[in-house]
């Protein structure tokens, strides 16, 4: 992986198909021993990834060098496990975990209002599994979530082959704009856009703020968006408390009209909050904050 976010995970159908066979056939606990091996291998095979989430412990954690490497394995580890989560979850196995809800008023709220609203979250926990804890809330919820179409084509079929088919509805990002319209339209009809507001890629509009002591950018989009089309705002992250509970968190922001800068401020401030509470949950694995551009 680059310098900047390319838009793509990795990963192999190979590799999924043999965490979906431990899942399937052994459980999840066992799924979680072999990713122990998978975690050692991304420590040492994939450089760039693990020096970009070493800066992150060492120099905007301020962890110590020794523990800045552990918590490389750890991050990974952590990181695999949601992942293993989110395909034991969307394969049936949804009662073998918990899910506790907070702040979920504030999403009842928007729905009962039909009048739409903008979610945002980031690569903090796992959001894609928002939509398991909104089956719970109101089955009227309808997700629509922004995204790009860079992922693997062939790791997308695999999995929408062998687990449950998806509610959410996807956005896709387009040159020509047209999923503005997209966007408008799933607002109007009373629905929740969801954009994710830590990625961006290079050449397109950003707008710069601090995240944990240091200037990153975020990508314009979510919140030009957000702070000019009247719409209720709330930040959201799933995150996982214990091997098998997940807490969604729900807080609505205060938007001020066409004021994107003060939303990303207080975007970053409650990522910032966010990450005081899960520090090894912070996934984005590459040069956030642009460290090599700026020696």
């Amino acid at each position: 992986m680059s310098g900047e976010w390319e838009g793509k995970s990795r990963g192999t159908v190979l590799g999924y198909k043999i965490f979906i066979f431990f899942i399937k056939k052994l459980g999840v606990r066992a799924a979680y021993v072999l990713l122990y091996f998978v975690a050692f291998y991304f420590c040492f095979f994939s450089p760039k990834s693990t020096k970009s989430i070493y800066y992150y412990f060492r120099k905007r954690r301020s962890y110590s060098k020794g523990k800045s490497i552990l918590h490389i394995f750890k991050s990974y580890y952590v990181f695999g496990q949601t992942i293993i989560d989110k395909s034991a979850i969307a394969s049936g196995l949804k009662d073998q975990f918990t899910y506790e809800f907070d702040g979920v008023e504030n999403i009842i709220n928007l729905l009962d209002e039909g009048k739409g609203g903008i979610l945002i979250s980031a690569h903090v926990g796992n959001f894609e599994l928002a939509e398991y804890f909104f089956e719970e809330i109101d089955t009227r919820s309808q997700i629509n979530l922004v995204t790009t179409d860079a992922e693997h084509q062939h790791i997308k079929e695999y999995l929408e082959s062998v687990t449950k088919k998806s509610s959410i509805k996807f956005i896709l990002v387009k040159e020509d704009l047209s999923h503005i319209f997209e966007i408008n339209a799933a607002l109007s009809n009373g629905e929740l856009v969801c954009f994710t507001g830590d990625r961006f890629f290079e050449g397109t509009k950003y707008l710069s703020e601090a995240l944990l002591g240091e200037e990153a950018k975020f990508p314009a989009g979510p919140f030009l968006l957000a702070s000019r089309l009247k719409v209720p705002v709330v930040f959201v992250y799933v995150m996982k408390e214990t091997a098998k509970h997940y807490h969604l968190y729900a807080r609505t922001a205060e938007v001020q009209h066409r004021d994107a800068q003060g939303l990303l401020k207080k975007y970053t401030e409650s990522v910032t909050w966010m990450l005081e509470k899960y520090p090894l949950q912070w996934f984005n694995y590459f040069d956030f904050w642009n460290v090599k551009g700026k020696k």
